[in-house]
């Protein structure tokens, strides 16, 4: 595989791997590719770890363990496309587990504060059908939720 040009980095305080373990337990087909540590002389302990490189459904984050000057914030966030409400659901529950924070239009942010957006794949299908009507009708269904309800947006789009 070859390396891609862009990796979307997350600035992380201490729970570098705490994260990365979680992320790996959740998306089943996760894998920590690279790990690497502070030397002499770094602004965290010699040996903590620096960078972990994850590749999650295929796209790959690195997680730099940077300390506390930056903090996540909804301004980023990783969108996961899903097949249908199941597995929205899996999704929506796992990310939340332990202290995650639910939003509103699939929007949450985990223990860790990363926000994500959980994403059944009918969502943009109805917000992008040619009816603008029914659009508008999906859409301000959408707004009133906070876990994405696919059949609560099949019925805005019917009625």
């Amino acid at each position: 595989m070859t390396t891609p040009k862009i990796t979307p980095c997350i600035w992380t305080d201490s729970w570098i791997e705490d994260a990365a373990n979680f992320y790996v337990s959740v998306f089943k087909d996760a894998k920590i590719l690279e790990k690497s540590h502070y030397g002499e002389g770094g602004p965290q302990p010699k040996g903590s770890v620096l960078t972990m490189i994850l590749e999650i459904k295929g796209q790959r984050l690195m997680l730099l363990n940077g300390g506390p000057l930056y903090k996540l914030s909804p301004a980023f966030s990783l969108s996961v496309s899903t097949e249908d409400q199941a597995e929205t659901d899996y999704y929506w529950r796992a990310l939340l587990e332990d202290g995650g924070r639910p939003s509103q239009c699939g929007w949450l942010a985990d223990r860790f504060g990363l926000s994500w957006q959980i994403v059944p794949k009918r969502l943009p299908q109805l917000l992008g059908d040619p009816d603008r009507a029914k659009a508008q009708r999906v859409l301000a269904a959408m707004l009133q939720m906070q876990k994405i309800d696919v059949a609560a947006l099949e019925k805005a789009a019917a009625s």
